[in-house]
């Protein structure tokens, strides 16, 4: 079922997610909402969403990863190395990154380029995997949520602007 994408603005978003205990199909069905919610995002087009952005308050995501969307269930990152991978570039080379539940709004974030991460398969098996590019902004970004955290804190944190993309006009807007 598609669900609705709650707003920065929403205190759920800033609540730390719980662990899922056991993959059933209480998890298998928010493993598809969360794949077909974000399969209809097309303004802006999305490449990851976690469960906390629904409503749901549990460690789950899912991110497109070559043109496939993979679900990702109590992932920790394991090891992390390296700058920033590839991203959306504004015309001036940053690289930015935004979120479903403010679209339209993006920064420019450097995250790690290369992560290693444990976590459960959508059938419960523990896999370890690496993460590089563009793929390991997306995970890095899916477990902030998790964490409670926005994409908004991490430019705070490092002091950078937010941008609001109206057509192919970057407007920079003040970060409160």
């Amino acid at each position: 079922m598609v669900r609705k994408i709650l707003s920065t603005t929403n205190p759920k978003l800033r609540v730390p997610s719980k662990p899922v205990g056991k993959v059933d199909k209480k998890v298998g069905q928010i493993i598809r909402d969360l794949t077909e919610t974000l399969k209809i995002q097309k303004d802006p087009e999305g490449v990851g969403l976690a469960a906390p952005q629904i409503g749901k308050n549990l460690r789950i995501f899912v991110m497109l990863d070559d043109g496939e969307i993979r679900a990702i269930v109590n992932p920790e990152i394991v090891k992390i190395s390296g700058s920033t991978g590839k991203a959306k570039k504004t015309k001036k080379g940053d690289i930015m990154e935004g979120c479903l539940s403010l679209p339209h709004y993006y920064g420019p974030l450097k995250r790690s380029d290369h992560i290693t991460l444990k976590y459960l398969s959508p059938e419960g098996k523990e896999v370890t995997e690496d993460f590089v590019g563009f793929t390991a902004q997306i995970v890095q970004h899916e477990i902030d949520h998790l964490n409670g955290i926005l994409f908004v804190d991490r430019l705070l944190e490092v002091k950078k602007p937010l941008y609001k993309l109206e057509g192919d006009s970057w407007e920079e807007v003040e970060l409160i």
